[in-house]
Order: C-alpha cells, then sequence, then structure tokens
C-alpha cells in the first residue's frame, strides 16, 4: 500500500466536534514527545503535514488527517500525549474525559496504535494505557519509535518484551530510516479489509 496524498482535515477538543467521516480510523496514542506526529509526516513524505514540537504536551486537540493510498483511504486521529503534568488537574480531567469518550464511542474506529520510545523501558504510564485498552476490549497494536537510536538486535529484544507484556502486535519504526513504512502501511491495510469482512459478514 502506497501513499498518494494526505491532507490535515481539522482538530477537535472532543467528540462531539469530530465529524463522520465515514472512514476507517486509527487512533494515535502515547506518552508526549513519542513521535507520533513524526510518524505521520515520515509515512506521508510531509515534513509539515504534522506540526511536531520539542515542547510535551504541544498537541491539546484531536487533530485529524485523510491519507489516501493506492488501495485504501482513511483517517488517523492524533490524539493528546499524555504523562505530561504540566497543565493544571482540572484540564488533565477534562482532556481524560473527552479522551476517553471519544475512544469508547467513536463509530469506524478500527484499531488504536500505541506509541512506545523504543530508548526507554516500557513507562507506567504506557501499562496503565493498554490496560485500559484492554480492559474496555478496544483494539490496539504497538508501534515501536525512535529504532534509529538503538541496535538491530537491541529492538529485536524490545519488541519481544512488548509483545510478551501487552499481548498483541509490535512494530519498530524510525522517522530517519524508512525500511519500517512498509511493514506499518501493510498492517493498518490488513485491519482495514478484516474490519470490512467482519462487515459483510454481519
Amino acid at each position: 500500500m502506497k501513499i498518494l496524498k494526505a491532507k490535515f482535515i481539522l482538530s477537535s477538543p472532543n467528540l462531539k466536534g469530530c465529524p463522520d467521516f465515514n472512514l476507517p480510523e486509527f487512533a494515535l496514542l502515547g506518552r508526549s514527545n513519542v513521535g507520533k506526529s513524526t510518524f505521520i509526516n515520515t509515512i506521508t513524505n510531509q515534513n509539515k503535514l504534522a506540526k511536531t514540537s520539542n515542547t510535551p504536551g504541544k498537541t491539546r486537540l484531536i487533530n485529524f488527517f485523510e491519507i489516501t493510498t493506492d488501495k485504501k483511504v482513511f483517517m488517523l486521529a492524533d490524539l493528546p500525549g499524555y504523562g505530561y503534568a504540566k497543565v493544571s488537574k482540572t484540564e488533565q480531567a477534562n482532556w481524560q474525559k473527552n479522551l476517553e469518550e471519544y475512544l469508547l464511542k467513536r463509530k469506524n474506529l478500527v484499531s488504536n496504535i500505541q506509541f512506545i520510545d523504543s530508548r526507554h523501558d516500557i513507562q507506567k504510564n504506557d501499562i496503565l494505557m493498554h490496560q485500559w485498552l484492554k480492559y474496555n476490549n478496544l483494539p490496539v497494536f504497538n508501534i515501536m519509535t525512535k529504532a534509529d537510536y538503538v541496535s538491530r538486535s537491541d529492538i529485536a529484544k524490545k519488541l519481544a518484551v512488548l509483545k510478551k507484556e501487552f499481548q498483541n502486535e509490535a512494530l519498530p519504526f524510525s522517522s530517519k530510516n524508512k525500511i519500517y513504512v512498509d511493514g506499518v502501511l501493510e498492517h493498518i491495510y490488513n485491519l482495514i479489509v478484516l474490519m470490512e469482512d467482519n462487515k459483510n459478514l454481519v
């Protein structure tokens, strides 16, 4: 699956402001500065499609991107990063409420994609996020970012640990070494096809 076109559509603070695009949708989850925006820019081959920042907590809205490929059209929803506390407790609680509502009630959500930084051990808030997704029976797979900072042998070991810990698919990714892009897009494509097949069986 090759991306032909990608564009930013809109931002929304909550589910109520999210239009029904009637397209397969993937939600991007991860700690602040884990590389979600860089992931979007890398797979679409556009340096400035998603805004990147060295300041954690920059993304405070649900940002939607429409991705057109040679096989499918789908949406990416970039969600605010978790694990960053330099906002008021009231604002944190409001973010959590809005994100939970989106994740639990959003139609056409094919899968969540939880990003993990390969340079570090799995963090406590990563585990808590994943446990919440599993508890609510929400589909998820993992992408291990910044793989270019870690040796290939170490990446293989970290992926094995991640798969064992979370009991789901985990894929490596690097913004500098684009050999991983095809594998990620193939997995997304397979999930869309599976969702469509399941709908046809109903």
